[in-house]
């Protein structure tokens, strides 16, 4: 797994990730659930790989030359 995902993008990732995770939290019944969605970006923030860009190409981080 090479990082495919840059700073700015990891940072975004991470707070929606959270703020979506607290929906959990904050929510009643059944629709709390949807909060779960919030691990997605959260982990593809903290691994700094997302599966996503893999078919497309993209890399929104430095390369190395």
């Amino acid at each position: 797994m090479q990082a495919n995902v840059g700073g700015v993008d990891r940072t975004v990732r991470i707070v929606l990730g959270v703020v979506i995770l607290s929906l959990v939290f904050v929510l009643e019944g059944n629709a709390r659930w949807w909060g779960l969605v919030g691990l997605l970006p959260l982990v593809t923030g903290l691994t700094a790989w997302c599966p996503a860009y893999l078919p497309f190409g993209i890399r929104t981080c430095a390369t190395k030359r």
